[in-house]
């Protein structure tokens, strides 16, 4: 496993214990705002790993569809990210 893959495995790691903390925040019937600060928190930190994978993405997959010459693959690579980002929009 490598440092960057490391690194997204801990981050993964540090956010379901914030999940984790929520739901017993939830629990405890602590003050709402509270609960929809970490909410944001936790938002926030699985977007940041979101955006680390999606870099790796582009910088080893979709790279190597383009070096390659190969049209079809780098098609699939591009209707891959085009499906990601509709999804995303809702």
């Amino acid at each position: 496993m490598n440092d960057t893959t490391k690194a997204k495995v801990q981050r993964l790691n540090r956010i379901a214990g914030q999940v984790r903390g929520v739901a017993q925040m939830i629990e405890d019937d602590r003050y709402c705002i509270d609960i929809l600060h970490q909410i944001a928190a936790i938002r926030s930190a699985l977007s940041k790993v979101e955006s680390q994978v999606l870099k790796d993405h582009a910088a080893c997959c979709v790279h190597e569809a383009i070096a390659s010459g190969d049209e079809r693959a780098q098609r699939e690579k591009f209707e891959e990210l085009i499906d990601l980002f509709e999804r995303k929009r809702g």
